[in-house]
């Protein structure tokens, strides 16, 4: 079987996947709901207590299970083949921990009580003030150690104002759900949050596919990528301001979830080879697919304690990332 038509049958069974699991996401829940009863209701809007259910829980819940699980693999792999690093992640340019501190800073001013959307809407702001200032530090010409020394630096500061806030907050209860909500879930999301999130999330998504070509001759190194014609301060800028739509509406919508973006394009690059170009689609839906089957199983494990979902992806990721520093060290050795 040739390269090409082997990757067609990995972008063809993953979305099979990710179909299998968005489906799947519908039908389970705390509501004992028949496979039939549950779909019916879905696509007829008979029965007011079971469409109430399937489309203003479950739906939405499954729509942003695709889009946040798609935006953090898609990154990752993006930022993986620009910055040529690794272990590179979508947190690692801050947009992460400053989306986080503006959801922090609704709720801890109270905003997010008496406005609920505006706990998305100062997440995203802070997702993409980020931006700005990882584009400021880095200047005109930064390259992109610049770029990861100025995402650094802002992820520690938005992580200490974060925890600022924690040790200041006014009670424990705005406390609370401070820390409830910077471990992550998509539980109790309507269709308000989706069409928040979509635009952004798709946009983004789409900046980032546009850089496949370039990533690919960032491989043959940087002299060469700009012999062949590639602007690095567009891939720079796309890289960045994508990153930031994705990721930050993600964030914005279901909080801090790490490692999907880390690991979903190191599991998928040995099946793709070294074209950063195919790996980018194929992460995408890994990514989805990985979110889905987590966010299915905090539901299947602890249905009555609330399990959230960064919490299980980082008990799945954290070794996952040991074994890769482990393993690099190896290969430096």
């Amino acid at each position: 079987m040739s390269e090409t038509r082997r990757y067609h049958w990995l972008c063809a069974g993953l979305a099979i996947l990710v179909a299998l699991l968005f489906m799947l996401s519908l039908l389970i829940g705390p509501a004992a709901l028949g496979a039939y009863d549950g779909l019916h209701a879905l696509v007829t809007g008979e029965g007011d207590a079971v469409v109430l259910v399937m489309r203003e829980i479950r739906l939405p819940r499954a729509i942003l299970g695709l889009l946040v699980g798609g935006a953090l693999g898609l990154s990752g792999a993006v930022l993986q083949g620009y910055l040529r690093n690794p272990l590179a992640e979508p947190g690692l340019l801050g947009v992460s921990a400053s989306a986080s501190l503006g959801a922090v800073i609704a709720i801890y001013t109270g905003l997010s009580a008496l406005f609920p959307l505006a706990l998305p809407l100062l997440a995203l702001a802070g997702a993409f003030a980020s931006v700005l200032i990882v584009q400021t530090l880095a200047g005109r010409h930064g390259g992109t150690l610049t770029v990861i020394l100025a995402g650094v630096a802002l992820s520690s500061l938005a992580a200490a104002m974060t925890s600022l806030a924690l040790n200041l907050s006014p009670n424990p209860y705005a406390a609370m759900e401070i820390v409830f909500w910077l471990l992550g879930s998509l539980a109790d999301r309507s269709m308000l949050h989706v069409m928040l999130a979509a635009p952004f999330i798709l946009v983004g998504a789409v900046m980032l596919l546009s850089l496949g070509r370039a990533l690919d001759a960032l491989t043959l190194g940087t002299e060469t990528a700009v012999s062949m014609g590639v602007n690095l301060k567009r891939v720079q800028i796309f890289a960045i301001t994508g990153t930031a739509a994705a990721v930050g509406a993600a964030t914005a919508i279901s909080g801090a979830i790490g490692f999907v973006g880390l690991i979903v394009p190191h599991i998928l690059r040995p099946l793709v080879g070294a074209q950063p170009s195919r790996l980018l689609p194929v992460s995408a839906l890994g990514g989805a697919a990985v979110l889905l089957m987590a966010d299915i199983a905090v539901r299947i494990i602890a249905p009555s304690r609330d399990l959230k979902l960064g919490v299980l992806t980082a008990l799945v990721g954290a070794p996952f990332f040991l074994w890769l520093v482990l393993r690099y060290r190896r290969k430096m050795l």
